[in-house]
């Protein structure tokens, strides 16, 4: 269970995508959630625990992005100190959803 909720340490907007790079100590991470919209994320430092709907899945740098689905709870949790995973979806729903 995530302890402290994350906002991003960068934010960007590229090529029709909002992308988000979170920078998380052990515990950190995005709470329970969802969207209206899919987004992939990716662990590429250390670790995470990605639930969704109950299942879950431990990634690192060596898994491949992970496709969240609209509708459905999630939550990302840092597994160690100096964590770094990215979120991607398509910059029209970043416009529509996130303000």
């Amino acid at each position: 269970m995530v302890s402290i909720h994350l906002k991003p340490k960068h934010e960007l907007n590229y090529g029709g995508s909002y992308i988000s790079i979170f920078h998380a100590n052990k515990g950190e991470g995005l709470e329970k959630h969802s969207h209206e919209f899919n987004h992939a994320s990716m662990c590429v430092s250390g670790s995470c625990k990605y639930t969704e709907n109950g299942k879950e899945l431990i990634a690192n740098k060596n898994t491949p992005p992970i496709n969240l689905m609209a509708g459905k709870f999630h939550e990302i949790e840092a597994l160690e100190d100096n964590t770094v995973f990215i979120n991607v979806q398509a910059l029209e729903f970043q416009n529509k959803y996130l303000k």
